[in-house]
């Protein structure tokens, strides 16, 4: 299908990412494109929008699946759309080039996000918690 627009600026010609596409729990057959080394785990749309966003690129998200994300839920929805193009067809960054540069841009920055960095923390402790529940039920048995 041709586009219906050679103008890069339109939103229709924004280059799309799809969490899944720097998702390290993904496989090379479940949609990732870059080496599982590099990639994060369990990225968001929303991580994806805010790095790219704070790196100074004009991003769109849309609530669209990946087609072949199998989960259904909430948390896989999503598409990123960013422009890399202005109208005369120059980069709008030079370090954003391709659309490589920005998905090993958002690898990079998404572990620095402050989400990102207290989740790891307060996950630790809720498992310890768990642990002393279950310790506990076993004594009153």
């Amino acid at each position: 299908m041709a586009h219906l627009t050679t103008n890069p600026a339109d939103k229709e010609r924004f280059m799309c990412i799809y969490p899944a596409y720097i998702n390290s729990k993904k496989t090379l057959a479940e949609g990732r494109r870059i080496p599982a080394e590099k990639a994060v785990e369990n990225p968001s749309c929303a991580e994806i929008r805010d790095v790219l966003t704070a790196a100074g690129l004009n991003v769109l998200v849309e609530n669209k699946m990946y087609p072949r994300e199998w989960n259904r839920d909430v948390q896989f929805r999503g598409r990123v759309r960013i422009q890399l193009r202005l109208e005369d067809g120059s980069l709008c960054h030079e370090k954003f080039a391709s659309r490589k540069d920005v998905m090993f841009y958002a690898v990079e920055m998404i572990p620095k996000l402050k989400s990102r960095t207290q989740k790891s923390g307060g996950a630790e402790a809720g498992a310890q918690q768990g642990e002393g529940g279950k310790k506990g039920k076993k004594k009153k048995k």
